[in-house]
């Protein structure tokens, strides 16, 4: 299904420890709003689908946020690769040091582990394109927000990268929203999804 290319979407060259923005970064690993959740959700709603081409652009994007999740474990493992035991402490990193060394692992920035909770697949159409327009707004908030508190040119760069692939992904969602509504009317709105019969109601 895949071909996988070793080399990142975007390069990450990052020189300088900073385990302080990894700690904000590592949001959008596995936090409510990262990449880890994000292709899992397209992933799995594609399956219920029934627009080729919308089950296309699910499987595009869920893809993409595969190699986001790539670029972003990236950033924290060299933002923290060469910590030293006094750095670990004085940044306020130790916390996470204890359960997982310098292992990147999915988790908020404020320490909540990842949880398939925090994103839905329905099998109903319009539902999932609407959360999933919603998820990259809220990704792309996220990214603004890392954006304002980390200045370091050479971790905002990659960053700003993901942040314009999110708008991206938000008007893509967008258009397969509006071909999966051009193809409704009053009559079979709800029956789309073979679930209801407007008739009956």
């Amino acid at each position: 299904m895949w071909n996988y290319e070793k080399r990142l979407e975007y390069p990450v060259n990052i020189t300088r420890c900073n385990p302080k923005a990894a700690m904000v970064i590592m949001s959008q690993y596995g936090g409510p709003d990262g990449e880890l959740g994000a292709s899992l959700r397209y992933l799995s709603q594609r399956y219920s689908m029934k627009d080729r081409k919308v089950i296309g652009v699910l499987t595009d994007i869920g893809t993409e946020e595969l190699a986001h999740l790539e670029m972003v474990a990236t950033i924290i493992h060299q933002l923290t690769k060469d910590l030293s035991p006094e750095e670990i402490k004085a940044s306020g990193f130790d916390k996470y040091y204890i359960d997982h060394t310098l292992g990147v692992w999915p988790q908020s920035a404020g320490g909540e582990p990842f949880s398939a909770s925090q994103f839905q697949s329905t099998g109903d159409t319009i539902t999932d394109l609407y959360e999933d327009m919603a998820a990259e707004q809220k990704a792309r908030l996220t990214y603004d927000n890392i954006l304002r508190i980390v200045k370091e040119p050479e971790i905002a760069d990659p960053i700003r990268f993901l942040r314009e692939r999110e708008i991206v992904h938000f008007q893509r969602f967008g258009e397969a929203l509006r071909r999966v509504q051009d193809s409704l009317d009053s009559r079979n709105f709800y029956a789309f999804n073979g679930q209801i019969d407007t008739k009956s109601c």
